[in-house]
């Protein structure tokens, strides 16, 4: 009997043991997958720095790319095209004014009564209509002619007192998100379609020209007197409520920055010198590029697996597009090299851009004790449950990483503007000028960890003497409003008495 109790109490403690060692091993593996997963956390961070002495690298780069884009067509990088827009809004337009504006998937049609500078914007009404997908992918004549039979019927609603004065053409702000040729103020070829569009008809067309056929096809009598993008338009409303204003920075799921620079610093500008001695300049500055970007393996990858290779490096670190898949690239890594989710990856993870730039904003933002968002993220999009509090933080951290490194490169790039136009500093008659950036974008508004990072640390750049005469300002919905302006300050009427 004693022999068998001896051997039960001998087999039960080789069990305690037994168990208690995979208990050991089973701590060792995670507390090493941890460790690696940290690891890559911390060599990405490190890749990401963008300590000060970087970021005036990079301005400095920003604007030596500037003057090269400026000096000849090709010169750069940076395209620093010229925009033929050479009056922005001063307040002082009066009257009836109509926007288009063309971008996506959708269009929008504006009426804007302008009452000078007593009145401003006296009324504003809009309409948005969405293109069948038939249209995207069919004839030029079939997609303007369907824009211009919906521009009609929107000008058919013009209440009492809101018509063109007797005698008048009606004149449109036409906002036009697609790559084009410009050749004036109110001309431009289509390059190439983006964004779902294919109508190769239209390809070397001037866009203008084909708007302006379609109405003359519908009965519609109304002339378009410029051709803008949307970060011309941004700077345009911007300067209309505010004269200080002297660039716009477009912060969205794209990103683009134009800035009013003198004529005569432009040397590829061979046409007659514009009577306000000023032009606008479309930097197209998603496509700067510099040794000096702190760009990762994450970057490199996504970049080359993307569907332009080689181009617009800057948008692909700072943009609303590609931050939520920057962080999906991190995350791919510690699941496959360090487990983090379990012995197997999990199969959305695998999946490009399933995890948006609006998602990572939202467990960036996640102020709950336990992380209950980013619980609720990793469970409804990448279907991972059951993650523990600290592999919640560390993905907040890698949030915060890609966010701020995206966030601080933005601010230099804006210092680049400021310093390619002498405003990074206190001029030699010591009389600061007031340099307002007007700033629009899903990205900028609604990522609030984002925008603040990016205005401290344009202050950081500025220093305390010049940091408080300059200021950002979000300038909402500049793609309508401000080509309807834009109609106004380059109308045909300027000049003519009422």
């Amino acid at each position: 009997m004693g022999k068998v109790v001896v051997g039960a109490a001998v087999i039960g403690a080789a069990t305690v043991c037994a168990v208690a060692a995979l208990i050991v091993r089973h701590r060792i593996k995670t507390s090493g997958r941890w460790a690696k997963a940290t690891a890559i956390l911390k060599d990405f961070e490190e890749k990401c720095r963008t300590p000060v002495d970087k970021l005036r690298q990079v301005t400095d780069a920003m604007t030596v790319e500037m003057h090269a884009g400026l000096a000849s067509e090709g010169g750069s990088k940076l395209k620093m095209i010229i925009s033929y827009v050479d009056n922005l809004p001063t307040g002082d337009e009066s009257g009836l004014f109509y926007a288009l504006d063309l971008g996506g998937t959708n269009f929008r049609v504006l009426r804007v009564l302008l009452g000078g500078k007593e009145g401003r914007v006296v009324n504003q009404e809009f309409e948005e209509v969405s293109i069948p997908p038939h249209l995207m992918v069919g004839s030029s004549h079939a997609l303007f002619d369907y824009i211009a039979e919906a521009l009609a019927k929107f000008v058919s609603t013009e209440s009492e007192g809101l018509h063109p004065s007797p005698g008048r053409q009606r004149e449109l702000g036409f906002t036009f998100s697609f790559p084009v040729r410009q050749t004036s103020i109110d001309a431009g070829s289509l390059i190439k379609w983006t964004k779902g569009f294919s109508i190769e008809d239209a390809v070397g067309q001037d866009v203008v020209g084909e708007l302006t056929k379609a109405m003359e096809r519908v009965g519609l009598h109304m002339r378009v007197t410029a051709l803008v993008n949307d970060t011309i338009g941004t700077l345009a409303g911007g300067r209309y409520f505010n004269e200080n204003v002297i660039a716009a920075v477009i912060l969205g799921t794209g990103t683009n920055a134009a800035y009013v620079e003198k004529a005569h610093a432009i040397p590829k500008w061979h046409g007659d010198p514009p009577k306000s001695g000023d032009m606008v300049i479309n930097m197209e500055w998603g496509n700067f590029r510099s040794s000096h970007l702190p760009l990762t393996e994450f970057d490199q990858e996504l970049d080359l697996d993307s569907l332009n290779p080689g181009e617009q490096i800057f948008e692909k670190i700072i943009s609303g597009m590609y931050l939520g898949e920057i962080v999906r690239r991190v995350l791919y890594k510690m699941a496959d090299e360090a487990a983090l989710f379990g012995d197997t990856i999990p199969a959305k993870l695998r999946i490009p851009f399933v995890l948006r730039t609006p998602d990572m904003s939202g467990m960036h933002h996640d102020t709950t004790p336990d992380l209950k968002v980013v619980a609720k993220k990793l469970r409804d999009i990448l279907e991972i449950s059951n993650t523990s509090l600290k592999t919640r933080k560390l993905i907040v951290e890698l949030c915060d990483v890609v966010a701020t490194r995206g966030a601080r490169l933005s601010a230099a790039g804006i210092l680049g503007i400021l310093k390619k136009l002498g405003r990074d500093s206190v001029p030699d008659s010591g009389e600061k000028q007031r340099s307002v950036i007007a700033l629009d974008g899903g990205l900028f508004e609604h990522y609030t960890k984002f925008s603040n990072c990016m205005e401290n640390t344009l202050k950081e750049l500025l220093g305390p003497e010049i940091a408080d005469s300059v200021v950002i300002e979000h300038s909402n919905d500049g793609s309508g409003i401000g080509a309807a302006l834009l109609a106004a300050s380059h109308s045909q009427y300027l000049g003519v008495g009422e």
